[in-house]
């Protein structure tokens, strides 16, 4: 019965996209040449917006990366003078080592929210960029 009723209703969802028919084209005004060169220029424009967002993507990655790489080194050396200490010492060598993984998280944690204002700022930047240029078109199409 599940598989009937599956079968039906792809079958109808299949038929009503088929049975779609196109819009009519709409007839585009010819393109003057400051119109194209706006259009070019504004997707040039886009194109470095675009690759620099990805740059600075990257670079936040990179940056968390490298402070999760140190923070585990970190941790690792705490745990081992930790396990040293703890032969000699006791309690105290286990609250250091504590302290010691607390400031390596924040440290993380830090490189995680600078990153994100990274890529947001970036976004931003790539969105104002893309409509700075639609306005350019628009404003030389309307010449």
């Amino acid at each position: 019965m599940n598989k009937l009723l599956s079968t039906l209703i792809a079958s109808l969802f299949a038929t009503a996209a088929f049975a779609q028919t196109p819009a009519p084209a709409a007839v585009a005004p010819a393109a003057t040449p400051a119109v194209v060169k706006a259009e070019a220029k504004a997707d040039k424009a886009t194109s470095k917006a675009v690759a620099a967002e990805v740059k600075t993507d990257m670079k936040a990655d990179a940056k968390v990366e490298k402070t999760d790489v140190k923070t585990a080194q970190t941790k690792g050396k705490a745990h081992h003078k930790a396990a040293k200490a703890k032969a000699e010492a006791g309690a105290k060598a286990d609250e250091k080592m504590e302290k010691t993984a607390i400031k390596a998280d924040a440290k993380v944690e830090k490189a995680k929210v600078e990153a994100h204002a990274d890529k947001a700022q970036a976004k931003v930047e790539t969105g104002a960029t893309i409509a700075n240029g639609k306005t350019e078109v628009k404003a030389a199409a309307a010449k």
